[in-house]
């Protein structure tokens, strides 16, 4: 039996959410599974991913092979890598340790960009945010304008006809 670690499509319709799932390659995209190992929602920004990486790790070193998509999910969270280190460790390149030290530093390398990422958005944000108030208070002021001078001008109108009607009660 081939296993795959591939993606589960749940959510509905225009809103997609995945699970990340070890399953039997001949079993239907949304059907029978052997381990759920995480998930996956591609509709926030940066996109939402939780793997259990010793998980994900331990299904490929029994002879998992992910698809295309679950294989750069794998990398982004770090499973390939730890994979990688697992087997230098196998051949005795590396020790256990330096390779947990390896994979710790990648991991926070990889945490400051996400937040670096989250930063960079938050601010675009921000600055998109207060252009369309600035916007918008033009456009209000030049609406204010507009209307100011008919007020203006309804306004001499009244007491000229006040006056026009106060020296005809006069006669």
């Amino acid at each position: 039996m081939s296993v795959k670690i591939r993606l589960q499509r749940h959510g509905k319709k225009g809103k997609p959410f995945y699970w990340v799932v070890a399953a039997d390659a001949r079993a239907k995209r949304d059907g029978k599974y052997l381990e759920k190992i995480g998930t996956y929602n591609p509709n926030s920004n940066p996109a939402i991913i939780d793997l259990d990486v010793d998980l994900a790790v331990t299904w490929l070193q029994n002879g998992a092979q992910p698809t295309e998509t679950a294989k750069r999910l794998l990398s982004y969270k770090g499973a390939m890598l730890k994979n990688h280190l697992a087997g230098g460790v196998r051949k005795g390149a590396l020790t256990e340790e330096q390779a947990e030290e390896k994979f710790n530093a990648w991991v926070a390398e990889k945490a400051s960009k996400v937040e670096a990422k989250k930063g960079s958005l938050s601010q675009a944000e921000e600055k998109a945010k207060a252009e369309a108030l600035a916007a918008e208070k033009a456009v209000n002021e030049a609406r204010i304008a507009a209307a100011q001078p008919e007020v203006v001008a309804d306004a001499e109108d009244a007491p000229a006809e006040g006056e026009a009607a106060a020296s005809d009660s006069e006669e």
